[in-house]
């Protein structure tokens, strides 16, 4: 298996499994909004994402996207999306590819990762946790949706 930064020229391959990650999080098909949706993210330079092949063959992807962390004055990153194939799972692709995530990290100097998950992904969870993450703790995530609260 390979794992790699991918480029425009791999969207083939990603979007139908960008497609079928957000269709895990309940929302419907709709591959022409994720191939507008990644190609902008890759155009503008907005986001890293990181693709396993397996001959060739797109299997999983990770995204990462660029932030900051005011307290420790350094960049970080936010691991925002995590898939794998579900023929593809427990066989150590997602483990390779939050590995290969970490390790962009720190090649480009960043001071952590930082993650959001389902309280009920308890697979993400133990996959997290068996490779050293750690459950926060000390603050509480707080979200906004502007389409539907009130000006």
């Amino acid at each position: 298996m390979e794992i790699r930064r991918a480029a425009p020229d791999d969207l083939q391959g990603l979007v139908p499994l960008f497609d079928r990650y957000r269709q895990f999080y309940g929302r419907p098909s709709d591959e022409a909004a994720a191939r507008r949706f990644l190609g902008e993210r890759m155009a503008r330079g907005q986001s890293v994402i990181l693709l396993a092949l397996d001959a060739g063959r797109a299997v999983g992807f990770v995204q990462l996207y660029p932030s900051f962390s005011s307290v420790r004055a350094a960049a970080t990153f936010i691991l925002n999306d995590l898939y794998v194939e579900p023929g593809r799972r427990r066989g150590g692709t997602g483990a390779r590819l939050v590995e290969a995530a970490a390790a962009l990290a720190r090649e480009t100097g960043a001071a952590g990762l930082s993650l959001v998950t389902g309280v009920d992904n308890l697979a993400a969870q133990t996959l997290y946790e068996r490779l050293g993450w750690t459950r926060e703790t000390r603050f509480l995530e707080y979200g906004l949706d502007l389409a539907t609260s009130p000006p």
